[in-house]
């Protein structure tokens, strides 16, 4: 695997973008999103300040597999609203993100085309207003081990410039750390050089 393999971009914070069109007006929200259980909080938000809204579309990507991503239109017709969310999010390389437009009905209908072009240029308005950034997947483990080889072990973490997420000392000391997913053999080998070690797998992250 190459240096730059687990490298995406995403934003960095919540952002805003307006698009109007014939009397309709599409307000577009996007958020940082790694986990799918907390939508129905960030929709149920945006409802709530909107709730004289006609619809509230949304689209979002999770990880570097562009196959990994959830479209809703929300009563627009179908691949109106979702669909073009989606794609504004994939033109711009963009993943772990959540974008919701919300649409206030201005009275004149806008057709299919007009659509299209109303959700994904609020779309495209709110990434411009985001903070875009460069993040690396990352894989998570958690490593056992006893005190008395504490310095090695640091020694790996410090050589390899990983994170530690939790840890616990006593005798028996346990570390959780986020690995590169580009680096995970060599320093999965390295921490496995040390005797004893006990190294498992959690999840990406």
């Amino acid at each position: 695997m190459s240096l730059f393999e687990d490298t995406y971009k995403t934003i960095d914070e919540p952002s805003e973008g307006l698009f109007r069109d014939k009397g309709s007006k599409f307000i577009a929200y996007s958020y940082p999103f790694t986990d799918e259980n907390s939508l129905k909080d960030i929709l149920s938000a945006v409802k709530s300040n909107h709730p004289k809204a006609r619809h509230h579309c949304y689209a979002y990507r999770l990880s570097m597999d562009r196959s990994v991503f959830r479209v809703n239109d929300d009563g627009e017709p179908a691949g109106s609203a979702g669909r073009p969310i989606l794609n504004t999010l994939l033109s711009n390389d963009l993943t772990n993100t959540l974008v919701i437009v919300v649409r206030y009905f201005g009275g004149t209908l806008l057709g299919i085309p007009g659509l299209i072009n109303a959700y994904k240029t609020a779309t495209q308005e709110a990434i411009n207003n985001a903070v875009v950034v460069e993040k690396h997947q990352k894989d998570l483990y958690s490593i056992h081990f006893d005190y008395l080889q504490m310095n090695d072990v640091m020694r790996i973490i410090k050589d390899e410039n990983l994170d530690i997420k939790n840890q616990t000392f006593d005798n028996d000391c346990k570390m959780e750390i986020a690995v590169r997913t580009s680096l995970v053999n060599r320093v999965i080998d390295n921490l496995s050089s040390l005797p004893n070690i006990k190294i498992k797998y959690l999840r990406s992250i």
